[in-house]
């Protein structure tokens, strides 16, 4: 844990809590959105059968107790004034006594958790978009398996007995860190329009849920999937209990915000840095001509318009889903960072790239990096792959194509499997998932998005070597400039600016800025531009 240094300290600390696919990571951030002190734990995952992915509650929550107490270490309980939680967008299922349920075969209620990237309600999707039902205008025409509404069908038609009849309510796992927090049953508003066919302006459409085989979540006003509604950073009920005050280590009666899903809490806290005096083409234009990435497990493409858009294949427009009074928009790659780390781990040079990492005491991603420039001699080293190419869509197709049967691709291949080979390859793949926020860009903007500048954060941003390659390939079409600014994804602002919903929209409206961002790297698309494959 860092703690600020001299005798003068901060009147007010935010602790943030964000879940992410593999980890819990906790932030203490100063009224100024500056990180005073992080910590990280890891959770499980299980994967019972092919595309079944599932985690536990009980385990993400006393992760979360791990985080938060380390990030308070040493701090005036009394100055913490309020807490925010973001996670993936996994469904929690729970019984009428908030018991976790079995979500699978086995009967295992340990593992209650129908993870965000879990793939096994194909059926269930199919039948929902054969329904053309109006409010998948606003998943880009198209419902994704990673929805909320098929994991729910399937559940009622695979385990009736032991899940379904018994189910009292089903959270997406960012409300459910809420209730646990606060007892308050109250569904932000992000989570519900992004995942869960709610309209902002309109509530649920009842003719939805009974046309697809759900009617039974309309009983008592949708309390099973959540009859209220509230916005991102409003503050829930009476704050912490002293129940989960206990459990995280902070003071009971602090303020706790409606939360975020991860991609958003990201988001917000990127795209209305203010970045003026790097040269960028936003400088001068408004909020809306941003786009952040969030990549990590996965990759998420949210920009924010003030009417709404429809683009095919985009999810979306979500009303004041992460930006109060501004439409939302998400495209996505379903892996990314799974996608790198599979074709790496999986090639035959992955034990001699393990050791010699370790031996420098280096990332294997660090080690490649460093490798591919050494071999790329006198030319640039995206054209190492000029013989070699990846498609992608080893998970399916989340965006502009939305089409979950859709497999990956290798082509090129050769007899030598030796390092240079993997470091190529690692390229290829990186290019790949490069070229696939390229056809995002383009089908936002043929629907009337207008995209000077993309904000990355997350995990992927730190790799240098992943930056630059979007940059090239987002930026090498001559239609617009594509500056990359790695932001500070940590709760260093998204969960401050949670807390203020009122002073983001303001300052996102008069200024289209937040505030800077704490880690800030410029990328600028290289003068040998990558041509398509």
């Amino acid at each position: 844990m860092a703690v600020p240094s001299g005798d003068q300290k901060p009147e007010s600390y935010y602790v943030g809590v964000d879940v992410g696919t593999g980890s819990v990571r906790a932030a203490l951030v100063d009224q100024r959105g500056t990180l005073v002190a992080f910590a990280e734990q890891p959770i499980n995952q299980w994967e019972p059968q092919f595309n079944h992915h599932e985690q536990s509650s009980e385990d993400i929550w006393a992760a979360c107790c791990v985080v938060t107490k380390k990030v308070v270490q040493g701090i005036d309980l009394n100055q913490i004034r309020g807490l925010g939680f973001d996670a993936t967008c996994s469904l929690v299922v729970l019984d009428k006594q908030f018991r976790p349920l079995p979500v699978n075969h086995e009967g295992n209620s340990h593992q209650n958790i129908i993870m965000w990237l879990d793939h096994r309600a194909v059926s269930q999707v199919h039948r929902i978009n054969e329904t053309k039902h109006s409010v998948l205008q606003y998943v880009g025409g198209v419902m994704s398996v990673e929805m909320q509404a098929p994991k729910l069908l399937w559940l009622k038609e695979n385990l009736r007995e032991t899940c379904w009849d018994k189910a009292g309510h089903f959270f997406d796992l960012p409300d459910f860190l809420s209730w646990k927090a606060t007892g308050v049953t109250a569904r932000s508003l992000c989570s519900l329009v992004c995942k869960w066919t709610y309209l902002a302006e309109e509530g649920w459409d009842d003719s939805f849920w009974k046309k697809v085989g759900l009617e039974d979540l309309i009983a008592d006003n949708y309390s099973k999937i959540g009859n209220q509604v509230l916005p991102p950073g409003a503050s829930l009920g009476n704050g912490l209990t002293p129940e989960a005050a206990k459990d995280l280590g902070l003071p009971a009666g602090i303020a706790v915000a409606a939360s975020l899903i991860d991609a958003h809490a990201g988001g917000l806290g990127v795209i209305g840095a203010d970045v003026r005096g790097y040269g960028l083409a936003c400088e001068e234009q408004p909020v809306t001509s941003r786009l952040a990435v969030i990549c990590g497990t996965s990759s998420c493409h949210i920009g924010i318009s003030k009417d709404p858009i429809f683009v095919s294949g985009v999810w979306g427009p979500y009303f004041s889903a992460m930006v109060p009074g501004f439409w939302l928009n998400e495209g996505g790659q379903s892996v990314t960072g799974k996608l790198i780390d599979h074709m790496v781990q999986g090639h035959a040079a992955f034990p001699e790239l393990q050791a010699k990492a370790t031996a420098r005491c280096q990332s294997v991603y660090a080690y490649l990096n460093s490798h591919l420039d050494l071999i790329k001699k006198a030319q640039p080293v995206g054209f190492l792959t000029v013989d070699l190419h990846v498609w992608p869509d080893f998970h399916g197709n989340r965006s502009p194509l939305a089409d979950l049967t859709l497999k990956g691709m290798v082509t090129g291949l050769k007899l030598s499997q030796d390092l240079d080979d993997l470091a190529i390859l690692y390229l290829a793949t990186i290019q790949a998932i490069a070229f696939g926020t390229r056809l995002i860009i383009e089908a936002m903007e043929a629907a009337g998005h207008s995209i000077s500048t993309l904000f990355l954060c997350g995990g992927l941003s730190k790799n240098p070597l992943f930056v630059q390659m979007h940059a090239d390939i987002t930026g090498s079409n001559g239609k617009h400039e594509v500056p990359w600014t790695r932001g500070g994804f940590f709760l260093s602002n998204s969960w401050v600016k949670k807390s203020f919903p009122g002073e983001v929209t303001s300052n996102l409206r008069s200024k289209g800025t937040i505030r800077a961002v704490n880690t800030l790297s410029v990328h600028f698309p290289t003068q040998c531009p990558i041509a398509s494959p």
